[in-house]
């Protein structure tokens, strides 16, 4: 296996991109490389869905990303509450557009998947770099929740977002040089950048929590997180292939890795609660009652005493002078 070289992947893996890269063939002259076993299609009201356990999965994403969303916005003075709700938006669209590809909303073959390949590729990129500069946050090099810190992350993502969508699609198209046998400056872009931002965001986080906080709990969710980030991508680009055939064809990796990456952001989201501590003094929760009063104060002990002069007991003679 060359370095960048996409072929043995797909040979495993059932990535989008193996059907736009790799040497052409013979039969059709079209580019791409068939994996050795795919999940099984089901048919739902005369449509075919392809991956429809993946397609479950990036469901269950999508929700559970919407839970997280609106727990952040719930904390109105957390440090990098915006910051961290952009990675989930970005993150979201990832996965929207994963679930158009993946179950065949967007079929291989068709003028739109190659743009919308792109768009996966170019939202993994963003996503990564938005994580990255999550990471820089709880330093405090800037202050959170200001133009400068939302624009910094936002430029920051979109730009690799417009790298990585235009170096895809020039390597899909064959345009400018690049071509879908040369995928080493899509393999660099894509899948080196994201694992360096990646690593970026670990290191940021140990050292923000070794050096700032006095709790080492937090340093479980990195752990776990970053286990789970890397079950995941075992799963799909080693076992893939062993997996679908053990299963049946009803599932492979792409639906595990599905799993293990939505595990993983949903502990990014529990390391960002576990070590962000909102002030009450200036919060507008939803929930009312956030104080509660544990026993109430003696008669006698209050400050203010009952006037006699003012105190009328309640009568309950009843004077009527009806028939008289």
């Amino acid at each position: 296996m060359a370095f960048g070289d996409f072929v043995s992947i797909c040979a495993k893996t059932p990535l989008p991109l193996c059907s736009l890269v790799g040497p052409a063939s013979t039969l059709t002259g079209s580019h791409g490389v068939i994996t050795t076993c795919y999940a099984r299609s089901i048919e739902l009201a005369n449509t075919i869905i392809f991956e429809a356990a993946a397609g479950f999965a990036h469901i269950l994403a999508l929700i559970m990303t919407v839970v997280m969303i609106l727990h952040v916005r719930s904390k109105f003075t957390a440090v990098g509450r915006k910051e961290i709700t952009t990675f989930f938006y970005f993150y979201s669209l990832l996965t929207i557009d994963s679930l158009l590809i993946d179950c065949g909303v967007v079929p291989p073959g068709t003028g739109p998947y190659p743009y919308f390949v792109a768009v996966q590729l170019g939202l993994a990129s963003a996503t990564c770099a938005s994580l990255m500069i999550n990471g820089f946050v709880g330093f405090q090099l800037y202050e959170d929740g200001t133009s400068l810190s939302i624009w910094l992350l936002r430029l920051c993502s979109v730009g690799m977002f417009i790298i990585s969508f235009v170096i895809s699609l020039l390597t899909f198209q064959g345009w400018a040089g690049l071509s879908p046998t040369n995928t080493i400056g899509l393999f660099v872009v894509v899948y080196l950048f994201s694992a360096i931002f990646i690593a970026v965001y670990v290191v940021m986080q140990v050292l923000l929590i070794l050096g700032t906080l006095q709790e080492r709990w937090p340093l479980w969710h990195i752990g776990f997180g970053i286990t789970s980030l890397v079950v995941g991508q075992v799963l799909l680009y080693v076992f893939s292939d062993t997996i679908c055939n053990g299963a049946s064809h009803y599932i492979d990796g792409v639906f595990l890795a599905t799993l293990c990456n939505l595990l993983a952001v949903m502990l990014v989201y529990k390391f960002w609660d576990s070590i962000t501590k909102e002030d009450l003094e200036f919060s507008v929760g939803q929930r009312q009652n956030n104080w509660e009063v544990k026993e109430l104060l003696p008669h006698d002990d209050s400050m203010y005493k009952e006037s006699d002069m003012y105190y009328q007991p309640a009568t309950h003679v009843r004077h009527s002078t009806a028939g008289y």
